[in-house]
C-alpha cells in the first residue's frame, strides 16, 4: 500500500521540477509599457484589455495571472492597435507653429463681457475658478496626432507676491469623453513662461483653469473691469507639433529599417502609402529576426522565427501585400506564448530571464539593449555587473514607475478614487489636494530610494513633500505654490512617514467615516507584515454612526464581547485606534464630523454644514501589552522592532520582485537579507541591491 505524503514533504520536489514562481505572463502595466518600449509608441492598450486578478497583495503574481480565449482575442486587438500606431502610412504631417491668444477661444466670445477681463496685447485674465469657466483653446483642434509642445505665457494679477496656480488638461473636451490632466503650474507677478510636451489624439485640444479664484458669480456682479480679486492673465499660448525627429518616425523604422514605401494601390485614400520590398521573403525573415529578438527578449535563431515567416509566405501567397503579410506575422510574435509569457526554467535564472526579471522589477517593462547585450555575453549573473545594472535601471526615469506601481499595490495607493468624500462632511477634498497626496507618496518612497535611506522612515521621517495646498491640509505654515519641495516636519505635526500620509489614510477609509478594523488590518499587514485572520462567517460588519449619537470605539467594545471576534480584534484595533486622529481625506482632527448631533463647526471663520461630533479617542493597548496615548507614541512602539518592519517590507518586495510569494522554507534567505541591511542602517537602496543579489532573485 503506497503511504500519501504531505504538501510540506511534496513542496520540495515540486520547486524542483517547476521552480518557487509559477510561469506567469505579463500584466496589463507590463503589456502596455513592453509594447511602448519594444515599438517606441505612446499607446493605451490597458483599456483594451480584462483587469488582473491580484494575489499576495500584487497583480503580478504568476499563480493568479489566467489565460483565457477571450483574452488571447484582446491580445490580438491590442496587437493591431499598436501596429497601426507604429506603421506610418502617410506622407510627413504639417509642421504647426502658431501663437494663440485665449481672447480667440469660444468659451471668451460666448462669455458676457464682464466675466473676463481682456487687453489690448491679446492677453486675457481669468478671475474665476468655476469649472464652467476654463477656457479651451478651440482654435487649436490639430488634425493629426502625435508629441506636441505647448509653451504659456502667465502671470499672477492682483495677487500681491502669492502665485495664482492654474490647472491644464488635454483631451477632445466633449460631453463624454476622457480628457487628462497635464499638470499644474503656478503663475507669479511677472510674466513667465511654462513649457511642457504632450501626446495628442486627432481632434484634441488644451484647457486653463486658475486654481483658489472667487466663483463667476461673484466676479459677474462686480465686472471683470472693476474686479480687485486675484486673477490669472495669460498672455499666448505657442503650439508646435506634431514633433517628429525623422519621418518614417522611429517606430516605423524599429520594424521596416529603410525599407521604402509607395502609393498603396487601390485604396481609397491617395495619400496612403505602403512598405514595399523587392525580395519579400528575404525582408521579412530579416524584419522577423530582428524583431523577435527584442519582442521575445532572447537570442532567436532561424528556425524559432520560421513559424512566423511561414505565416507572411501564405499571406503573400494569397496575394497580400508585403507590409500586410509581414503585419500577420508580427501580430503571430506579438501573441506568441514567448512574448507574453516570462519564461523562467527551474533552478538558476540564465541570463536572458535574468535580464527580464530585472527589468519588469525596476521598469514593469522589458530589457533595453544594454541588458540584452550583457545577456548575450553571458555577463549579468556576476555580482557586480548586477549591481551595475540595478544602479543604471533605477537612475533611469523609467523607475519612477516602480515606485508608483509597488507603492500603487502595497499601500493600495490605486484605490484613492475607489470612493468619493461626502461633500457636506469634507467640502475641502478636491482635486488639486488629491494630486498632491499621490505625489507626496511618491516623492518620499523615491527619496529613500535615491538616497538609500532607513526605511524606517516608513513609520516615521521628519521631512515630507509638500505644496502649499498638501501643507494647508496638514496645517503646516510656511509652503507656497504648487510645486512639491522637501520640507521638514515641525514637531506636534503628527506627520511623518506613510501611516499618517493623507494618500493612505483616504484609501483605508471610505467617504464618510474611518474604522479602526479598516486600518488595523492595513497596519498589521503592510506595515508591521502580520496580516490578520480572516473574519468567522455569520459575523455582521460594524455600521459607522455618523450621526453622533455614538462612538466607533463604543460599538467596537460591544464586538468584542463576542467570543469568537475577541481574539483578533486585540491585535486589530489598536493600530487602528492609533490613527484615529486622522480623519477620511487625513486632515487631524481632535471631534468626529457629524450630521446630527455636536456642536456647530466653523473653519476660517465660515460656518460649516457639519458639527463637531464626539471627541477622538486614540490611546490603546496592543496585545503584548504595550500601551500608547496617540500615534506618535504608537510609531515608538514599531519602531522598537526595526528587523520586524524590515522583514515585512522585504517580503513584499520579493514578491513584486519575482511574481511570487516566498515560503516558509525561503526564511532563512529573508533573514538573511535582513542581517545584510541591518549593518548598513537598513538603506532602502541597499534591500533593493541585496534582493537581487539573493537566490529568491536569481532562482526561479
Amino acid at each position: 500500500m503506497l503511504q500519501e505524503t504531505s504538501a510540506a514533504e511534496r513542496a520540495p520536489r515540486v520547486e524542483a521540477a517547476w521552480g518557487r514562481v509559477i510561469l506567469r505572463r505579463l500584466n496589463r502595466l507590463e503589456y502596455e509599457n513592453t509594447i511602448r518600449d519594444l515599438l517606441a509608441i505612446q499607446v493605451d492598450l490597458q483599456e483594451l484589455l480584462p483587469l488582473d486578478s491580484p494575489a499576495d497583495g500584487f497583480d503580478n503574481v504568476g499563480r493568479a495571472l489566467h489565460v483565457s480565449s477571450f483574452l488571447m482575442e484582446r491580445y490580438l486587438d491590442a496587437a493591431d492597435k499598436a501596429l497601426d500606431r507604429a506603421i506610418a502610412n502617410a506622407p510627413r504631417p504639417k509642421l504647426v507653429q502658431q501663437r494663440y491668444s485665449l481672447q480667440d477661444t469660444h468659451t471668451v466670445k460666448a462669455a458676457e463681457e464682464n466675466v473676463f477681463r481682456k487687453a489690448d496685447d491679446g492677453s486675457l485674465t481669468l478671475f474665476s475658478s468655476s469649472p464652467w469657466q476654463a477656457v479651451t483653446l478651440s482654435p487649436f483642434y490639430p488634425r493629426d496626432r502625435g508629441k506636441y509642445r505647448f509653451r504659456i505665457s502667465a502671470a499672477g494679477v492682483q495677487s500681491g507676491e502669492r502665485p495664482v496656480t492654474f490647472r491644464v488638461e488635454a483631451g477632445p473636451m466633449l460631453m463624454g469623453t476622457k480628457n487628462h490632466l497635464i499638470d499644474y503650474f503656478d503663475a507669479a507677478a511677472q510674466p513667465a513662461v511654462v513649457e511642457f510636451v504632450d501626446e495628442l489624439e486627432s481632434r484634441s485640444t488644451i484647457r486653463v483653469l486658475p486654481l483658489g479664484l472667487e466663483s463667476a458669480q461673484v466676479v459677474h456682479k462686480v465686472g471683470a473691469d472693476k474686479y480687485q480679486g486675484a486673477g490669472l492673465a495669460v498672455q499666448w499660448i505657442e503650439v508646435e507639433g506634431p514633433l517628429h525627429d525623422t519621418w518614417p518616425p522611429e517606430s516605423h523604422r524599429r520594424i521596416f529599417g529603410d525599407l521604402p514605401q509607395a502609393k498603396a494601390p487601390n485604396h481609397l485614400d491617395d495619400n496612403r502609402l505602403e512598405v514595399v520590398s523587392k525580395q519579400p521573403l528575404v525582408d521579412a525573415r530579416r524584419i522577423l529576426l530582428n524583431f523577435a529578438r527584442r519582442a521575445l527578449r532572447r537570442k532567436v535563431s532561424e528556425a524559432d522565427v520560421q513559424p512566423f515567416v511561414d505565416l507572411v509566405e501564405s499571406r503573400l501567397a494569397a496575394d497580400y501585400s508585403f507590409e500586410q503579410a509581414v503585419r500577420v506575422g508580427l501580430n503571430g510574435v506579438l501573441v506568441s506564448p514567448d512574448f507574453l509569457f516570462l519564461r523562467e526554467q527551474p533552478g538558476r535564472l540564465d541570463d536572458f530571464a535574468l535580464a527580464s526579471r530585472l527589468s519588469y522589477f525596476l521598469w514593469s517593462s522589458m530589457p533595453d539593449e544594454e541588458l540584452l547585450q550583457l545577456a548575450a555575453a553571458g555577463k549579468l549573473n556576476q555580482p557586480q555587473a548586477l549591481r551595475e545594472q540595478v544602479e543604471r535601471l533605477l537612475q533611469s526615469p523609467k523607475s519612477a514607475t516602480f515606485i508608483e506601481n509597488f507603492l500603487g499595490q502595497w499601500l493600495a495607493l490605486r484605490d484613492i478614487d475607489f470612493t468619493e468624500p461626502d461633500r457636506l462632511l469634507y467640502p475641502e477634498y478636491d482635486d488639486p489636494l488629491r494630486t498632491a497626496m499621490l505625489r507626496e507618496a511618491h516623492l518620499f518612497f523615491g527619496e529613500l530610494l535615491k538616497n538609500d535611506l532607513s526605511l524606517t522612515n516608513i513609520v516615521a521621517a521628519d521631512f515630507s513633500f509638500l505644496n502649499e495646498r498638501l501643507a494647508k491640509h496638514y496645517n503646516i505654515p510656511g509652503v507656497t505654490g504648487h510645486a512639491l519641495r522637501k520640507t521638514p516636519l515641525p514637531p506636534g505635526s503628527h506627520r511623518g512617514g506613510l501611516m499618517t500620509m493623507a494618500s493612505v489614510l483616504k484609501v483605508t477609509a471610505n467617504g464618510t467615516t474611518t474604522s479602526p478594523v479598516v486600518r488595523g488590518a492595513w497596519v498589521l499587514s503592510r506595515i508591521m507584515g502580520e496580516p490578520p485572520e480572516p473574519p468567522p462567517a455569520g459575523v455582521p460588519a460594524i455600521e459607522p454612526d455618523i450621526r453622533g449619537a455614538t462612538t466607533m470605539r463604543d460599538q467596537l467594545a460591544k464586538h468584542r464581547r463576542i467570543e469568537s471576534c475577541a481574539s483578533c480584534h486585540t491585535q486589530i484595533d489598536p493600530p487602528g485606534f492609533a490613527l484615529e486622529n486622522f480623519d477620511v481625506i487625513g486632515g487631524w482632527r481632535e471631534n468626529y464630523r457629524s450630521l446630527g448631533k455636536g456642536e456647530p463647526a466653523t473653519v476660517e471663520g465660515k460656518k460649516m454644514y457639519y458639527l463637531n461630533g464626539p471627541r477622538v479617542d486614540a490611546a490603546d493597548e496592543l496585545a503584548d501589552g504595550r500601551k500608547f496615548a496617540n500615534i506618535d507614541e504608537f510609531k515608538a512602539l514599531l519602531l522598537a522592532d526595526k528587523d520586524q518592519l524590515a522583514r515585512a517590507l522585504t517580503v513584499k518586495l520579493v514578491t513584486y520582485a519575482t511574481g511570487g510569494g516566498p515560503r516558509p522554507a525561503d526564511r532563512p534567505e529573508i533573514e538573511a537579507i535582513i542581517g545584510k541591511i541591518r549593518d548598513k542602517n537598513y538603506g532602502l537602496r541597499t534591500l533593493i541591491h541585496e534582493i537581487v543579489q539573493s537566490k529568491l532573485f536569481v532562482h526561479k
